[in-house]
């Protein structure tokens, strides 16, 4: 039987055997601190085979890709580096299945050895010691001695010895393993961070001023195979086009930069759609390999006529929503980068005051439950949120998409003609004026301004400043008498505008004015904290006799979706 740990310990601190614990202290400090492992471990072996007095010495590790076991390092007459093993073969193997030190007496008649190194080579193995390089995940290799100088077999004490030896280098190994993923990670991340960089470089800014082309990507994983540009002509047409790349990974976002460059190249000739499509494909197809090919759509809108000519390429059907009815649009012609001289058709779609939306099939693929979106689900997405402005409504589109499931790269390109959109309503809430009912109207706001995508620390300011005025309507205005308020929160474009109601006796404008909040006493802190945090407000009397108006205004710009 195997000594224990601590047997072994308190033997090896006895006598002549103290050498074996100080060799343990000196080879866990230098396998601890090397920085080239391979010469430490051949170091190492050696000083354990002159302790144990054994002829040989070799280290094998576990590839986990193969299931072999391979000689890395030995010392002695015979060269063993290379060799492999597999976990059937022989002691070394045993060691490695078992997690348990093997010891041969006899390795000419003990079935366990492998006997061909001993045909090939003419040495002769009489002896063997193997103990597994062990870590909490398991075994990553053996560690093996053959034959003692002194002839001898190998006994129960050398094994304990040499279980003890194998700790530091099997800590050591799996620790210089774990560095080496660790770099290798961070130069995966940092080719990551330059593709998706690169990415973001090659999408258009967005633009203002009544531009009538707006998009948003959102990638499903650390980049994205999904594209989209669009680009002014000197005619005064203005190009897009929108694409999806097959595949995932760095070699994905590689042809998408090519294929987003060559479109947008192709389309800033002012060549018909059909034509744009027709130069774009016959180029990939003599340089894309391995079988990838790039799914597109592209087109030209002129606002003066408000015609848009259309061509795809194996691109998911185009959506006009107008009047609450839908035309769909196909893309006939296959994707890019598979069949060279193929023809593309075109089709001319009249835009009016309605709204063309073009996706990606990451949109249609995105998962409800166990079903996907479908054609269906997309248009009950644009449904719900048709009446808000274009930059709310695609907010708000991705926004419940990033609520279920995405499974794939995400873009949506709509083109629309700037119109007057009314101003949103994100919160209409009657309640009475009572003290106890603020903490409910408080977590209504907080959730309003997080669904409009306020910054928490903001939200917060503005959730304090309406329940300041909120409680001096209750004081001051009630004075603690029946009533009720009509707390109402509108985003129009960048402005939050809150308004808050009230039946109590009209208040003369004039003597509500704010102090310096080092002046305020206890209690009156309300219209203080209101000017600090608000842009603007205003205290008028309701028309027709009782009651007060407060509208207070916050300017917050609207969050911009990730294009990157």
């Amino acid at each position: 039987m195997t000594p224990s740990t601590a047997t072994m310990l308190a033997r090896a601190a006895q006598g002549d055997d103290a050498r074996a614990f100080a060799l343990l202290a000196d080879l866990s400090e230098a396998l601890a601190e090397s920085l080239d492992l391979r010469q430490t471990l051949t170091q190492a072996l050696n000083r354990i085979a002159d302790y144990m007095e054994a002829e040989a010495a070799s280290l094998f590790l576990l590839d986990a890709a193969t299931g072999l076991l391979e000689c890395k390092v030995c010392v002695g007459p015979v060269d063993l580096t290379g060799l492999t093993l597999s976990m059937e073969q022989g002691v070394v193997g045993l060691a490695a299945t078992e997690n348990a030190v093997q010891i041969v007496a006899d390795a000419q008649t003990d079935p366990r050895v492998h006997k061909r190194m001993d045909a090939e080579t003419g040495f002769v193995t009489r002896s063997l010691l193997c103990a597994p390089l062990t870590t909490a995940n398991g075994p990553i290799g053996v560690l093996e001695l053959i034959n003692r100088k002194s002839g001898a077999p190998f006994d129960a004490t050398d094994a304990g010895i040499l279980r003890l030896l194998a700790a530091p280098a099997a800590l050591a190994i799996n620790n210089a393993r774990m560095a080496r993923e660790l770099i290798e990670q961070q130069r995966l991340k940092r080719e990551f961070d330059l593709a998706r960089r690169l990415q973001k470089s090659l999408l258009p800014k967005r633009r203002r001023a009544g531009f009538p082309l707006l998009a948003v990507n959102v990638p499903a994983h650390e980049i994205s195979g999904d594209f989209y540009d669009y680009f002014d002509l000197p005619d005064g047409r203005i190009g897009f086009v929108i694409g999806d790349v097959s595949g995932k990974g760095l070699d994905a976002a590689l042809l998408m930069t090519r294929a987003a460059s060559l479109l947008r190249w192709a389309g800033k000739d002012g060549l018909a759609p059909s034509e744009w499509l027709r130069r774009a494909n016959d180029e990939l197809c003599q340089t894309t390999q391995d079988g990838r090919f790039v799914c597109a759509l592209v087109g030209y809108y002129a606002r003066a006529s408000g015609q848009v000519r259309l061509a795809g390429a194996g691109f998911p059907p185009a959506l006009l929503h107008a009047d609450g009815d839908y035309a769909e649009f196909r893309s006939d012609g296959p994707p890019l980068g598979i069949v060279a001289d193929m023809t593309f058709a075109e089709t001319m779609v009249t835009l009016g005051s309605g709204t063309l939306y073009f996706f990606s099939d990451g949109v249609t693929d995105v998962r409800t439950g166990a079903s996907r979106l479908g054609n269906a689900g997309v248009r009950s997405l644009i449904d719900r949120y048709a009446t808000l402005p274009p930059e709310v409504r695609l907010r708000s589109m991705v926004s419940e998409l990033r609520s279920l499931k995405l499974v794939d790269d995400t873009t949506i390109l709509l083109l629309e003609e700037p119109r007057a959109h009314p101003p949103q309503v994100l919160l209409r809430r009657s309640f009475a004026a009572e003290p106890e009912r603020m903490r409910n109207v408080r977590a209504d706001l907080r959730h309003a301004l997080d669904a409009a995508q306020v910054a928490p620390e903001l939200r917060d300011r503005l959730v304090l400043a309406v329940d300041e005025a909120c409680c001096n309507i209750i004081r001051h205005a009630y004075r603690d008498r029946a009533g009720d308020i009509t707390l109402s929160l509108r985003r129009d474009g960048d402005v939050l505008e809150f308004e808050l109601r009230d039946s109590a006796p009209s208040v003369d404008p004039c003597t509500v004015r704010p102090r310096e909040l080092g002046e305020c006493r206890s209690g009156g802190l309300g219209v203080a904290i209101i000017d600090q945090v608000m842009d603007e407000w205003l205290l008028q009397p309701r028309r027709g006799g009782s009651g007060n108006v407060l509208r207070m205004i916050k300017r917050c710009p609207q969050p911009q979706e990730d294009e990157a």
